[in-house]
């Protein structure tokens, strides 16, 4: 696409192919279209929406691998008759009540307003930003639809993810592609990598701590760094998220100037019987307290570029409460990036960038 004069206006293909005949089906005006995906959602906290959100998310072969000839029984069977009520429970200690959703579906949406406002103050119609969700609502089959139906014959998808996993990435995009698969028409697609590493990233976490500890004297004895977790088989069967992980908590030690052993990388979540990476959130910040002494602690979660479930429930509540009935005194959770002006820039750029060619 190239732009017109004055800056703000995109040239727009007519609604008709030019010498089509009268009868001719009209066509859309062609968009390059932006869609942000994050992990998902359950559309309420009661048992029949939590259990299929939950069936849907155990269900992809990407979480649980496991032959779905033996763990499908398992899953419709026994978890799913008791996990929805547990999980509906902790749902609803931070459901936005007056939107009646998820915060990770309100942080989400912010993020994309917050976005779509930037591009379509500078290319009007000729850009549409989207939002979807892996599992629950708005599905990415729904709004891949939407945009081919709106004339988006470009789509950029962007999974919200630092670090690439295979339960995560991946498998954000088998979604993706498998919509594109089902259009008649199917656009061009490009996808984003990861940015775990980014410079503006990196400062934009470190902000998030200085503005959470703005003196030396603020500053905890100890920053957890604590990552959503994987069976640690994933990382031996060639998974990067673990390098990736520990890559994005030294560079932003680096960043903040702490000392080495001011910064510890954990990981939280676990979920089943086998070994998944370590150290546990949860077991260490209670040995921390215990073995260590430490009084003082603030927790991250850099994996995450919104608020959610993970963060709000199991790191502000659960891992709060290890720390504190193991003699820990101070703990701060430091909230994701969220709508943050500086992310949104960041993520601006990063699009910009990936656009390169199309606007």
């Amino acid at each position: 696409m190239t732009r017109r004069q004055p800056r703000g206006q995109m040239m727009l293909d007519a609604t008709r192919p030019t010498h089509a005949p009268a009868d001719h089906p009209v066509l859309p005006q062609s968009r390059v279209g932006i869609l942000v995906a994050n992990l998902g959602t359950p559309d309420g906290t009661d048992y029949r929406s939590m259990r299929r959100y939950l069936s849907e998310f155990l269900s992809d072969r990407r979480v649980v691998d496991a032959n779905p000839l033996i763990w499908q029984p398992i899953l419709q069977g026994i978890i799913l008759s008791t996990r929805p009520q547990k999980s509906g429970a902790a749902y609803r200690s931070i459901w936005n009540e007056e939107l009646n959703e998820s915060p990770l579906r309100t942080i989400t949406r912010q993020q994309a307003e917050a976005l779509r406002a930037r591009f379509v103050s500078e290319y009007g119609d000729g850009v549409q930003v989207e939002f979807c969700m892996r599992y629950g609502n708005p599905s990415t089959k729904s709004v891949v639809q939407r945009m081919v139906e709106n004339g988006c014959r470009k789509i950029l998808f962007f999974p919200l993810y630092p670090h690439y996993a295979g339960a995560t990435s991946a498998t954000a995009n088998d979604a993706f592609f498998k919509a594109l698969g089902q259009e008649k028409w199917q656009p061009t697609a490009r996808v984003v990598d990861p940015y775990f590493d980014r410079p503006d990233y990196i400062e934009a976490l470190a902000n998030s701590i200085r503005r959470a500890h703005p003196t030396p004297e603020s500053r905890p004895e100890v920053l957890v760094c604590s990552y959503h977790g994987l069976p640690k088989r994933y990382l031996l069967e060639g998974d990067p998220y673990h390098c990736q992980c520990q890559k994005t908590t030294r560079l932003l030690r680096e960043a903040l100037g702490w000392e080495e052993t001011r910064v510890v990388n954990t990981f939280q979540s676990v979920f089943g019987r086998e070994e998944w990476l370590k150290p546990y959130t949860v077991e260490e910040v209670a040995r921390l307290a215990k073995e260590e002494g430490v009084r003082n602690i603030s927790v991250c979660a850099p994996a995450f570029s919104s608020d959610c479930i993970e963060t709000l429930e199991e790191i502000n509540e659960e891992i709060r409460e290890s720390f504190e009935h193991a003699g820990g005194e101070t703990f701060t959770y430091i909230p994701c990036l969220n709508d943050h002006p500086e992310h949104i820039d960041m993520l601006e750029r990063v699009i910009r960038e990936n656009l390169s060619g199309w606007i």
